[in-house]
């Protein structure tokens, strides 16, 4: 047994050391791309028995897709990207010729996450980044209703979703930060500037254990100070062992859920950092993807995958201390040459459950949806967009990772490639073909038969950071040809 952890020790010791030495190759890293952007469905691997097809192109930032009661689908436009790029959030509806026709446009509070059709309306999620997340019902005029707003959206994440269940809406908060700690990485993303006293706020009452990060005093310009930043406080708010935060809904990490009239926030579930995606499976199982922890920050965490996850009323997840119910402080995860992140939490409020699935680190698994129809095939499986990683800006990565659609057995937590593109695993515009960019959504249409996956479109990661590119959005149609 002593052999065995010393030959442990030794491998970590030389990945360690290797990893350091080696550049980072992720999907986005390029300073400048070609104009424009081609959809070829045959550079695009699919199983056996698979086709797929391109319905629409030219989107600028696309996230989600629905059905009206005819079959008709419609689309969302985010109307604000990473990079801080600001444009008007749209609702579109595509006609079978993959015409664009304008049905509503939103103000400057993307970006607009998710899309569900029910009962003549839409229900979108409205991000939040300059005014605080909402939900939003628009019925097929055009005309928007505010069900809800004031949600905690203005951060690196934002309200994500939604899926309507048994007369709710239910939907995703992300947090403020990476890891519960507001830093030099906030100021990056723009809204540390904008909202200098926003901060997370936990859903139940916390207690922290009163560690204190050190930074720049990033808001005096020209300040030589240092200040001190605490968890679940504003940027330059020291905590204290022992210090008591009150919780209140709506919070951060959180799945919450409406009437669908509108109403009062009710929560489902918290201890999530980036609750992106909501499905029930056909059993009725809420499940959620979680976009994992980054390398960044005041607080960084390294090495810690995209989880899906059964939503359980009540439970708690294990942000910012846990990842994938492995608790940071004392696991085997350390950031290299930093060690482990500390503990935040003085006590912890549940044990976190286990994931369903565990996904690729850094992949940003997003929308997904489940097989209901045997004319597709793999009943009850959920099938994940992965937008692919954002490397540098989260963390170093020696290939990329994500850009695809997989699979999942929920009952085994087994993950498999769907569609990916052939030659190997990389966005096309880095491969230089016309496959596959950042899968951001999957949704089957209603009779099952047919996965459209949203394709946000081109993103590289510059020395400046994120660059989305406009009118690089494509929509594909997968579709089961035969038996394999």
């Amino acid at each position: 047994m002593k052999a065995r952890w010393i030959l442990f020790i030794m491998a970590t010791a030389i990945f360690f050391s290797c990893y350091r030495l080696v550049r980072s190759s992720g999907g986005g890293q390029r300073a400048e791309a070609e104009p424009g952007r081609r959809a070829n469905s045959r550079d695009i691997a699919l199983p056996e028995g698979y086709q797929i097809e391109v319905v629409a192109e030219g989107l600028t930032f696309p996230t989600g897709i629905a059905f009206d009661s005819q079959g008709v689908a419609y689309v969302t436009e985010a109307g604000y990207s990473y990079g801080e790029v600001f444009k008007v959030p749209r609702l579109i509806r595509l006609s079978p010729a993959g015409e664009h026709q304008i049905i509503a446009e939103g103000e400057n509070n993307g970006p607009w996450n998710g899309l569900f059709f029910h009962e003549g309306h839409f229900y979108i999620a409205e991000g939040g980044q300059m005014k605080g997340g909402r939900i939003l019902r628009v019925d097929l005029q055009g005309n928007i209703a505010i069900l809800l707003e004031g949600l905690p959206g203005m951060g690196d994440h934002h309200t994500n979703g939604p899926v309507v269940h048994d007369g709710f809406v239910y939907f995703g908060q992300g947090t403020a930060t990476n890891s519960s700690v507001v830093g030099e990485d906030n100021l990056g993303f723009g809204w540390l500037s904008r909202f200098p006293d926003f901060h997370d706020i936990p859903c139940r009452d916390i207690v922290l254990a009163g560690t204190n990060y050190e930074t720049a005093d990033l808001l005096s310009t020209g300040s030589q100070q240092r200040v001190q930043t605490g968890a679940f406080l504003p940027f330059g708010t020291p905590s204290h062992a022992g210090q008591l935060i009150r919780g209140r809904v709506p919070c951060s990490g959180s799945l919450l859920r409406i009437p669908l009239q509108g109403g009062e926030p009710q929560l489902v579930a918290w201890g999530f950092r980036n609750p992106f995606g909501l499905a029930f499976d056909p059993s009725g199982q809420l499940f959620v993807t979680d976009n994992g922890y980054d390398n960044r920050g005041s607080r960084p965490v390294w090495g810690t995958g995209d989880y899906l996850w059964r939503a359980q009323q009540d439970a708690w997840y294990g942000w910012p201390d846990f990842a994938g119910g492995l608790f940071l402080a004392e696991g085997p995860i350390r950031v290299p040459g930093k060690g482990r992140p500390a503990r935040i939490l003085a006590e912890f409020p549940s044990d976190p459950p286990q994931p369903a699935a565990v996904l690729g680190v850094h992949s940003s698994s997003n929308g997904f949806d489940f097989s209901r129809s045997d004319d597709f095939g793999f009943f009850g499986e959920a099938f994940i967009a992965q937008f692919g990683d954002l490397a540098p800006e989260v963390g170093k990565v020696m290939n990329p990772v994500g850009f695809k659609v997989v699979r999942v057995n929920t009952r085994t937590g087994v993950v498999r490639d769907f569609a990916i593109n052939k030659k190997e695993n990389a966005p096309a515009s880095k491969l230089g073909n016309a496959g596959l960019e950042r899968p951001t959504a999957a949704r089957f249409s209603p009779d099952g038969r047919h996965l459209y996956v949203v394709d946000f479109g081109v993103m590289l990661v510059t020395d400046q950071g994120p660059h989305p590119l406009e009118k690089t959005g494509v929509i594909w149609r997968i579709s089961k040809t035969s038996r394999p």
